[in-house]
């Protein structure tokens, strides 16, 4: 007989972005993370201060997180809005994120933390990322023209041992999952440049999030 929710550790994902805007891609992705793992929740986490990135958001932290907060408030239960990165004062560490987590949740708990194939490429220049899998399993949504071969060593090496592909014994973390997740052909990049020219995006972004953002008259 399987075990119900209540009756085990919770299962739990991560799934981080700037999220500049939310956009009705990363809805799916969310909501397919959530349903091929088996998930009782996807927490959506903005970054507050993206270390990564060249040039800062369009839109501050806290307009980043209102978006999501409003595109989540109609959404089926499972996906849930996680602030923690805009409440810090400085850039935001994946590794210090799953480390409150894991904190939070306790050592039994299944926590899995979402990158893409090209993020799992620049896995190794990621602040002590040997760490993140003593903290999570490692779900990669991997896309067309992801070359395993085009790893760093010591990423492959990995990729190579921890790789599971059934879930008869499923642990708290350690372990990598190959998904097949709907790639995001949405860029919101384009988005942001579509809403600039006064285009329709209706299409593109949840009811919630094109309102609010032309209540604030964002990304003109």
């Amino acid at each position: 007989m399987a075990t119900s929710p209540a009756e085990r550790p919770p299962r739990v994902g991560v799934f981080g972005g700037t999220f500049d805007p939310l956009h009705a891609a990363h809805l799916r992705l969310a909501r397919a993370f959530r349903d091929q793992l088996a998930l009782d929740e996807v927490r959506l986490i903005p970054a507050g201060q993206p270390y990564h990135r060249e040039h800062a958001p369009h839109a501050s932290a806290a307009q980043r997180l209102a978006m999501l907060d409003a595109a989540l408030a109609t959404e089926a239960p499972g996906l849930v809005s996680d602030d923690r990165e805009v409440r810090r004062a400085r850039p935001a560490y994946t590794v210090d994120t799953l480390q409150e987590l894991r904190d939070e949740l306790g050592a039994e708990a299944e926590l899995w933390f979402l990158i893409g194939g090209d993020s799992l490429q620049q896995l190794h220049t990621w602040q002590r990322w040997p760490q993140l899998l003593r903290l999570a399993n490692l779900a990669v949504a991997i896309r067309p023209g992801f070359v395993a071969a085009d790893l760093d060593p010591a990423v492959a090496a990995l990729w190579q041992a921890r790789q599971v592909s059934d879930f008869s014994n499923r642990t708290p973390s350690g372990t990598i999952r190959a998904l097949d997740l709907p790639p995001i052909t949405l860029s919101a990049t384009a988005i942001r440049q579509q809403l600039a020219t006064g285009q329709d995006c209706s299409a593109l972004l949840p009811a919630a999030v094109l309102a609010y953002i032309r209540q604030h008259r964002l990304y003109r």
